[in-house]
């Protein structure tokens, strides 16, 4: 899947990953990759800029450490970034059950006489 697909999804999906805890990037785009079953094979030239996004928006929060001489950012969810993503949640719910009337019916219903 390409991240042109997932166009106003990302970010939601980034504080979902989050949600289990604290991950460095390369972590983060192993998780969407097992999480989607291979689906969602993201470069890092799609995830860090999205990372720094929620980092400024406040959603996520980062610090620095040493792991066998080599420095990695490791990221984590804060309050408004849980706030954002059950928000997130919600919304996907509504959108997904208003589409689903229309996609995922077996037979088109009736229109009204």
């Amino acid at each position: 899947m390409k991240a042109q697909a997932l166009h106003g999804h990302l970010d939601a999906l980034l504080l979902a990953v989050l949600e289990q805890g604290a991950l460095h990037g390369y972590a983060i785009i192993e998780a969407l990759r097992a999480r989607s079953a291979g689906a969602l094979d993201l470069p890092t030239g799609t995830i860090y800029p999205a990372l720094r996004r929620l980092e400024r928006a406040g959603y996520v929060a980062s610090s620095w450490s040493t792991v066998n001489g080599r420095e990695r950012r490791t990221y984590r969810l804060t309050d408004a970034g849980c706030r954002a993503l059950a928000g997130e949640r919600a919304g996907w719910q509504e959108f997904s059950a208003t589409v689903g009337r229309f996609l995922g019916a077996d037979e088109p219903p009736t229109a009204p006489a």
